[in-house]
């Protein structure tokens, strides 16, 4: 059928999506991409369908394509209640094709401008697709020739006087189904003296309005098992569709009273916008379901999503989203948020631990010594997981079951820490502090994924539940290289020679150089020099000490970049100290590293880890 075809029969929810289909997920350059095939009148690929009988539509759930898609509140496809008298088309493959031509030519893509707010509506602009009449597209990688582009309405405007671009809208050859209406257009925009944008906006009708290139191969089979086989083998080669889609699209179709999609999107939107904001996906909290409903393998795989275990899920459904967000708030509660959360995995035996205790918000705020010890043995193991590395990388299937298998076992009164420790050494995840551990946290550097964390842990008295921020004791800006280059003795000469400044800038952003100090505090320390602004802000020399003693600070704080090495130096050795306490392992957990049991081959092979 020709392009117009297939979405009149959008328009009217007559092709429309299945449950187990994903979501949109396409980026505009891709169907930039697209467009300029469709004008070059290259093949967009072939599409495969199901034909929906009337007495197999009130068995399933339908949700109509994208037309108006927004990253900010318009990601979730609209749901169709379709009459149980009438057949519809069910797209099983090419619904992200088939959704970028419905947007480019029916709707609107609103993206977020570059380094703008995630969480801000205005950060997303409405973009209509365009394609510029009066020339080819800039030389590029993509080897696209036509000119297109989403913009909005601001730069259509601010484009009005460029002599080199007239932006034609891809929505009105939609709009021209007939050839006298195609016609009108370049006398309507401008260009019917310019044969170049005739011959554009008439190549883009014959492929929208004439042209069959659209070639759909239907399934009349009603059995669901039978389609879903269908949409699994289809679907499930390369990158194309992950398992945790699949997962989605089983759970979806095989879940009796609750829409699993729609609770796991609004789920995972939830834990997002718990604290400062996380970025937990669909493959975590889909995991994070597997794993609290005590189903034994929890691997993304196609034998896992079987009805009985989609029936577990469904059943145990909403103590598990209370637990995941118990766990969520409890994350920040340790400080954590998506820029310092190094490994959303860690969310999963917490939540797993939440589940099995039964606990309520109220564990969080208790003052009860046992809940309080408790929250911090809690604590210490999830900072001191994201610490060393490698913990939720590989074999994380079989470390969860394990984490699963101990808590479990042992953790009905409280935190297990020394079992799970001892667990974990031996899967050859220990968390004992060597020396290669030590350098390697000395090596963090500022903003790294797993600096809070170790400031986090190292230092006591910092409140997690209060905004600390990442500060460095002796002043970035005095360190900069155009600032060191400058630096001239009396004579006029540079101070710094050109491997010095390398020296003084390599070391600025590294962990002996970092501290944490609540916001207000940050903001007004500016890059006053330490030594100054421990004076002015702690009168009393008790003061001064206690601010020494537990930021692991030297006795002699640097007043100028002369003092920076010898300062870094003294705090990198007292630090040494510190992680050696801070991050010491508990009772058995140390014995048992030396004894790593052999990896689980079957488990491993095909896992889904989340986490590099």
């Amino acid at each position: 059928m020709t392009i117009a075809t297939a979405l009149k029969l959008i328009q009217k929810n007559e092709l429309i999506l299945p449950a187990i289909q994903r979501e949109y997920v396409w980026k505009p350059s891709q169907v930039i991409k697209l467009f300029d095939s469709v004008l070059r009148g290259y093949p967009v690929g072939s599409f495969l369908t199901w034909k929906v009988l009337p007495e197999t539509v009130g068995k399933f759930k339908f949700y109509g394509f994208m037309k108006d898609y927004s990253g900010y509140d318009k990601k979730h496809n609209p749901v169709v209640d379709i009459p149980t008298d009438r057949e519809v088309i069910a797209a099983l493959d090419g619904q992200q094709r088939l959704t970028s031509l419905n947007i480019g030519l029916r709707g609107t893509y609103a993206y977020r401008n570059p380094r703008a707010w995630a969480n801000k509506a205005w950060s997303y602009p409405e973009r209509r697709l365009y394609l510029n009449l009066l020339g080819e597209a800039p030389e590029n990688e993509a080897g696209l020739k036509y000119h297109l582009a989403f913009l909005t309405k601001e730069q259509i405007e601010q484009a009005a006087d460029d002599a080199t671009k007239k932006w034609f809208p891809i929505s009105d050859i939609l709009d021209a189904s007939e050839a006298y209406q195609m016609a009108q257009l370049p006398v309507k925009y401008g260009v019917g003296n310019e044969a170049k944008a005739v011959e554009m906006i008439s190549i883009l009708w014959q492929e929208v309005h004439h042209n069959q290139s659209l070639h759909f191969y239907e399934e009349t089979d009603q059995d669901i098992e039978r389609v879903l086989d269908i949409f699994v083998r289809v679907n499930s080669g390369g990158t194309v569709l992950s398992y945790s889609d699949l997962l989605m699209s089983i759970a979806t179709a095989q879940w009796k009273d609750k829409d699993a999609r729609a609770a796991v999107h609004d789920l995972v939107d939830a834990l997002n916008t718990t604290g400062q904001g996380f970025d937990f996906s669909q493959d975590t909290v889909l995991k994070s379901g597997l794993v609290l409903a005590d189903v034994g393998d929890v691997g993304f795989k196609v034998k896992n999503f079987t009805t009985a275990n989609m029936a577990i899920l469904e059943a145990k459904w909403d103590d598990i989203s209370t637990s995941l967000r118990i766990a969520a708030e409890l994350l920040s509660d340790f400080g954590l948020a998506g820029g310092t959360l190094a490994a959303d995995s860690v969310l999963i035996p917490v939540a797993y631990y939440v589940h099995r205790r039964g606990l309520t918000p109220a564990y969080r705020v208790s003052d009860k010594p046992a809940d309080r010890d408790d929250r911090a043995a809690l604590r210490s193991w999830v900072l001191r997981s994201l610490i060393v590395r490698g913990v939720w990388g590989s074999g994380l299937d079989t470390l969860l079951r394990d984490l699963r298998e101990v808590i479990r076992r042992d953790g009905q009164d409280g935190f297990p820490l020394e079992q799970i420790e001892h667990a974990m050494a031996l899967r050859g995840k220990s968390l004992e502090v060597t020396d290669a551990l030590i350098e390697d946290i000395l090596g963090l550097a500022y903003g790294g994924g797993r600096t809070w964390a170790v400031l986090a842990t190292l230092f006591d008295h910092v409140d997690t539940r209060m905004q600390y921020h990442e500060d460095h004791v002796f002043p970035r800006s005095q360190l900069d290289v155009r600032a060191l280059k400058a630096v001239r003795d009396a004579d006029g000469n540079r101070l710094y020679s050109d491997a010095m400044i390398d020296q003084l800038v390599g070391k600025r952003d590294l962990l002996p150089n970092l501290e944490l100090l609540p916001g207000p505090e940050n903001i007004r320390k500016s890059d006053v020099a330490p030594d100054v602004w421990v004076i002015d802000h702690y009168a009393g020399a008790d003061e001064r000490a206690a601010f020494m003693k537990a930021n692991t600070l030297p006795a002699k704080l640097p007043h100028d970049a002369d003092d920076f090495l010898a300062f870094f130096d003294a705090r990198r050795e007292l630090l040494v100290g510190r992680i050696k306490d801070k991050l010491r392992t508990h009772g058995v957990a140390a014995e048992a590293s030396v004894a790593v049991a052999p990896p689980d081959l079957d488990a491993e092979l095909g896992e889904g880890d989340l986490d590099d």
